[in-house]
């Protein structure tokens, strides 16, 4: 079951590109309908991911691969500028979020030795 939770989490940050593609592109107001649906189903997969998941590992992925994600879109698809600057905080961005699942795996698994114990 915890696979599954997993598999919203990416689903949830591969939504989010996909809306936030759709804020760059959307130029009459059908396109704006499939953003809001491609907001809404965004939602509801960061929520089923929740379910199982701590919500702050949870949302900081959602965040994280999101504003990586925009960052890249906007370096090869809309032709934004490239720095090393941005790369740096890109790498503490991601540095930051693995930090924060292994804290809640080191949680989860005291947890689990309190109840067991």
């Amino acid at each position: 079951m915890m696979r599954k939770s997993w598999l919203y989490v990416g689903l949830t940050a591969l939504f989010e590109l996909f809306w936030v593609f759709g804020f760059n592109v959307a130029s009459v107001w059908w396109h704006w309908g499939i953003v809001i649906g491609i907001i809404m189903i965004d939602f509801y997969f960061l929520s089923k991911a929740c379910e199982k998941l701590p919500t702050g590992t949870v949302y900081a992925i959602f965040a994280g691969a999101g504003t990586i994600g925009t960052a890249l879109m906007d370096i090869f698809i809309f032709d934004g500028e490239f720095s090393l600057i941005k790369s740096v905080f890109m790498v503490i961005l991601v540095a930051g979020v693995i930090g924060l699942k292994l804290a809640d795996n080191s949680s989860e698994e005291k947890m689990e030795e309190g109840v067991q114990g």
